[in-house]
């Protein structure tokens, strides 16, 4: 399977300007091929083809001196931007035909250059390389220092140089893994999981184990508040206002970055002293909308799971899904009476039937771990098998990494 390792880049005031000149360059490409579709479209003529867009868009146009800077950058940063294009283009149809698994989707909309988060792509026919200093050697930008917090295992297949709102520097490498090398990395286990996942606690695991929620952007409001009043009184279009936006940005950026950490940390975990792990198929937009919403958001469940899916592949676990409905915190694990719903404020009940005390957390995690068909395992038995595949595309002109996938 393929991953993505993330990496700080620390370039110079120089090596600033080059970026840049890339960013606007691929926006400027990406544009250009949206409206030659679109215009295709309205004349009712077929779509024209990525070569001839190369040609006419990049190729010819460098010709020309209201496009000329275009030879400023490296072509294969053009050739992707319009491959994303392509791309964007073909999961719309995809998702008008119902082909396309994922929530429905738009038409490509043009870029901005009032767009905050920016990325270009090299390929390895870009000719870009790391030096023996450590250093990243990108063409027509120059060697940028990067900071290594690990070994990239592989030769990376591409690199994608991304800046986000905060104005950091980031260099996403994809790297195709060995699944022999990672199935030997995690210890061989027959132990089985479920895990019940809340607002008062982050999860609660079949064991009774609750692992607390760090609640990072509850934390983090008071600073946010202030930045975001002193950002409101600035002046549109000054130099005051875009440092005030940064200030709120990078205070985002840090409340997103210990989330992560806080995933990665706990799925890995998970992931390796368990073979099978269950979990609900939790509905996080319909509980976004709820006066939950803020609380929801900032645990992050989504997330979450998503780690557990790619790990669980990689790692050759099973993560198993069970339905949103299924009534885990109203049945009695012991005597399978099903008690009736309970709000949110009673954390304890008694059942009616056996009268054994449930702590209702406990309980839930209990049940979803017979409801996902693991509990036989811790008998011997083999764990119900089908990791769910994880999608670690690389994002190309589009995203942010979500840190090293590797964790």
């Amino acid at each position: 399977m393929q991953l993505r390792y993330a990496f700080r880049l620390y370039p110079d005031t120089g090596q600033q300007t080059a970026p840049a000149k890339a960013f606007g360059c691929a926006r400027v490409v990406f544009n250009d091929g949206v409206r030659a579709r679109e215009d295709a479209r309205r004349a009712g003529q077929p779509f024209p083809k990525a070569g001839e867009l190369s040609v006419r868009l990049i190729t010819e146009a460098k010709r020309t001196a209201e496009r000329s800077w275009l030879g400023e950058v490296s072509a294969v940063v053009l050739q992707q931007s319009l491959r994303d294009a392509e791309r964007a283009y073909r999961n719309f149809f995809a998702s008008l035909k119902g082909t396309r698994k994922d929530p429905r989707i738009g038409p490509p909309r043009f870029k901005s250059r009032k767009d905050t988060r920016q990325s270009i792509r090299f390929t390895a026919n870009a000719r870009w390389s790391i030096t023996g200093s450590g250093r990243l050697n990108l063409p027509k930008i120059g060697a940028v220092k990067v900071k290594w917090s690990r070994t990239l295992p592989t030769t990376p297949t591409s690199v994608t140089v991304i800046k986000d709102a905060a104005g950091r520097f980031f260099a996403s490498f994809v790297i195709d893994t060995d699944p022999a090398a990672d199935a030997a990395r995690m210890p061989e286990t027959d132990r089985t999981l479920g895990i019940d996942l809340g607002l008062t606690h982050f999860a609660v695991l079949y064991d009774g184990t609750k692992i607390d929620s760090p609640r990072f952007l509850r934390r983090a409001e008071k600073k946010l508040k202030k930045a975001q009043k002193e950002l409101s009184r600035k002046q549109k279009g000054s130099e005051d206002r875009d440092k005030a936006r940064l200030k709120v940005a990078r205070a985002h950026a840090k409340v997103t970055d210990a989330r992560r950490e806080f995933h990665h940390q706990l799925s890995t975990k998970l992931i390796s002293e368990n073979q099978g792990i269950g979990v609900e198929d939790l509905s996080v937009k319909a509980l976004a909308r709820t006066r939950l919403a803020k609380s929801v958001h900032d645990a992050g469940w989504s997330s979450f799971i998503s780690m557990l899916e790619y790990k669980a592949e990689r790692y050759g676990r099973t993560l198993a899904k069970i339905g949103r409905f299924e009534p885990t915190s109203q049945t009695c694990h012991v005597c399978g009476t099903v008690d009736g719903p309970k709000p949110l404020n009673i954390r304890e009940w008694t059942c009616t039937a056996c009268g054994t005390v449930h702590d209702r957390d406990h309980n839930a995690a209990i049940n979803i771990e017979t409801a996902a068909g693991l509990a036989a395992s811790a008998c011997g038995a083999p764990v119900r098998p089908g990791a769910f595949p994880a999608q670690r595309e690389e994002t190309g002109s589009h995203g942010f990494p979500t840190g090293p996938s590797a964790a």
